[in-house]
């Protein structure tokens, strides 16, 4: 009995080593946010608002102050940023992915894990868009 209960725990602590740890791929993450509209998805979330490329460096910058959050892969001068952004207690990860595309910011924030984030992304998706309107 206690030999199965330490293989389970072994089995969760495994599976919560690999959520946290493994690798992102900036070929599966860095893509084309395909947004035509706004979107409340239940692994994330879509926005498509009007802006510029101004817009989209003060975003950058707006993104990256959030805690826990670096880039994937992109720059603005490319017209396009993947950010990764970790939760606070297990680092599990979420994807934004950033875009300049005919005078709209299109954002495309998803989990990688799981089937519901709970509105986290939206959270902090349209938390990011609120503070760039004030800083208009």
């Amino acid at each position: 009995m206690r030999k199965i209960f330490w293989l389970i725990v072994l089995v969760v602590i495994g599976g919560l080593a690999w959520i946290r740890l493994a690798p992102s791929d900036p070929e599966v993450w860095h893509v084309d946010p395909k947004v035509s509209a706004d979107q409340d998805l239940a692994h994330g979330v879509r926005r498509r608002v009007p802006g510029n490329e101004a817009m989209f460096a003060m975003l950058h910058r707006t993104i990256l102050e959030t805690p826990r959050t670096e880039v994937l892969a992109g720059s603005p001068d490319d017209g396009r940023v993947t950010y990764i952004t970790r939760s606070q207690w297990m680092g599990f990860p979420d994807y934004t992915t950033a875009q300049f595309n005919d005078g709209f910011l299109e954002l495309y924030g998803r989990q990688r894990f799981g089937q519901s984030d709970m509105g986290t992304n939206k959270a902090r998706v349209d938390g990011w868009l609120a503070q760039l309107d004030t800083a208009e």
